[in-house]
Formats: C-alpha cells, structure tokens, sequence
C-alpha cells in the first residue's frame, strides 16, 4: 500500500492504454511518455503495462506502507527518498514508512513511478489507465489527492532487488543519435503528411517551415499550437473521421492541434500531418511553451526509429534479467 501525502492536479494512474474502444468512443489514455512507462516497470520486474503514476504538476509526495521497489523515470528532475537525493532511471527498494518526494523537474514535464507488483486497482476495458473525461478507471477516475491510499500488487522479485539496484541510461542519452537533442531550444519532431496535406498551400510548406509553440491551452487530449495560421487553399466541407494519437489537425482558425493520448476518437478538421509513433514520448515530455519543428520523415524511416527504440527496450530487459539471474545464483 501507499499513501499520497501530496499532490498537485491531473497526476493519475497510467498504464500504456485501453485500445481498441474507439469505435465506440472510448479514448485510448495512458502514459504521454509510454517508452518512460515500459522502461521503469521492466527495472522492477513487472509486465510492461503494469499501472503506474504520471506526475505532471509538481511537487508530490507519497509514502510507502511496504517494503516496495520503486523506479521514478521520464522527467529530468531526481527524486528524493526521505530527503536524500536518488538518481532517476533506476530501480530502489524503499522501507515501510519512508517518503518519496518529486519536485518540479528542470526541463521536462512528466515523472512516472512504478513499483514493483504494479498499482492494484481495477481493469476497466483491459486497462487500468484513467480517462478524466470519462470519469472512469485508475483510481476512481479522477486525479490523484492527499490522503488517497492504493493497494500494490505482488512483488515476485523484491527479494532480488539490491537496495540500490538496476540503472539503465535514459533514452534521451541512449538514443541521442535517433533522436537529436533540441537545437537553440526547438524540438524537431518528426511526421509524415496526412490525408488532407495537399489542400494546403505550397504542399503545407508554412506548416512544416514555422517554429510553433505549444500554447497554454494544451492538455492530455491535445497540443494546440500557436503560430502563423495555416488555412486551405480552398474552403471544404468534411465528414468526421477517426482519430488517434499523434494526428495533427487544423481547425479554422489555422492553429494547428496534435491529438495526444486522451485523443478525440473522431474529428472533422482537416488533417495536415501525423506525428511518427516513436516520437509522441518526446511530445508528451514538452512543457508549455515549448517551440517545436516539425521535420517532414518517411515511413522507412519511421520503421528505423521504432527498431532503434524495440533494439533499446529489449537490451534493458535482456540485462535486467541476467542481473536477477545473477542475484539469484548468490541468494
């Protein structure tokens, strides 16, 4: 068990999401950093999709009721564990009784916790992700708050947990050269052009040429995106369509809106661009604020980075397997 001592607002519960409901217009949810979610919960032995908290405001605070292993990944900002500075990306154990602190990460946005055996609340639709527009699933759907306590699952492998254990090298740094460092403070992400590309002037040329800036108005369903409005050449009349994580449309005031992992399940505004899969982590660790430029990729190259990234998941699992073998040949 644990207990939230402190919390901001919209920090929740996360898995890596309920597909499979959008057709009847249930949002996927889930982490925003996903890759943050499957590193962390493989440093603490659990199934990639075990539940997990997301904090997104800062500070928080929460207690531990059990001897639990903990790993905090995703933000830039350390952790600390009853005052004591750790460093992030790597697997603890904690005691009964101490107290884990998150303060306001340098540069990033999100923080995720997990802990061994997992959060242990109920699966709605195959997941335990919480919708806040639904008001369902994670804890109670809503928000995490002072005095709330949730059960853990399990831990199988507490016992082969050293009290400092296994660290691995975050993706940012791991991947640098998939995944290029912002330049003069801008991120490059990376997107194919969509279904409605060619009805903007000079084949988007104003779209993909700008520096955007992700506007105070953004949230878990969506980055809205301030700039030099983008319209189409010609007025259109369209039906609604499906939409899914990562597409980038552009309603009529010509701000452009990249769906997130709350995304609409459908949408009527043209679509200019869909951001690649395996830089939407990269998205939802960019604060308000933050100026992006969008680099026009291709799909041989989209199936580069998602193989960079598959080569990168599967090393961490593989070595903390033969840490736990190893543990285990000592105990």
């Amino acid at each position: 068990m644990i207990e939230i001592l402190e919390s901001g607002s919209f920090n929740t519960v996360q898995d890596l999401g309920r597909p499979g409901y959008r057709d009847i217009g249930v949002s996927a949810s889930g982490a925003m950093d996903p890759l943050a979610v499957r590193i962390g919960n493989i440093l603490v032995g659990n199934d990639e999709n075990a539940a997990v908290i997301e904090v997104q405001t800062f500070p928080f605070r929460l207690r531990f009721e059990r001897r639990t292993a903990f790993a905090v990944t995703g933000a830039d900002g350390n952790p600390h564990l009853d005052g004591s500075e750790l460093p992030a990306w790597c697997a603890y154990v904690a005691e009964p009784g101490q107290v884990l602190d998150l303060l306001q990460p340098p540069r990033l946005a999100r923080s995720y916790i997990s802990f061994g055996g997992g959060l242990d609340i109920p699966v709605v639709m195959g997941s335990r992700s919480t919708s806040l527009r639904g008001n369902f699933g994670g804890n109670d759907g809503r928000p995490l708050a002072k005095c709330d306590r949730i059960a853990l699952g399990e831990d199988a492998d507490i016992a082969l947990m050293p009290a400092a254990g296994l660290a691995v090298v975050e993706p940012a740094a791991a991947l640098r050269d998939i995944f290029p460092a912002p330049v003069d403070g801008t991120l490059s992400i990376r997107a194919l052009p969509a279904g409605e590309h060619d009805l903007f002037a000079g084949d988007g040329e104003a779209f993909w040429n700008q520096t955007w800036r992700i506007s105070s108005r953004s949230d878990r369903t969506g980055y809205r995106l301030s700039g030099e409005p983008i319209t189409p050449t010609t007025s259109i009349e369209m039906r609604s369509h499906g939409v899914v994580p990562g597409v980038i449309q552009v309603p009529p005031g010509g701000e452009p809106i990249v769906q997130m992992s709350d995304a609409n399940t459908a949408g009527g505004y043209p679509k200019i661009a869909g951001v690649i899969e395996c830089d939407l982590w990269r998205l939802g660790q960019a604060r308000i604020g933050t100026r992006l430029q969008f680099v026009r990729s291709t799909h041989a190259e989209a199936r580069r980075v998602e193989q960079a990234v598959a080569r990168y998941v599967e090393d961490v699992r593989q070595t903390s397997r033969m840490v736990k073998r190893a543990l285990k040949a000592m105990a």
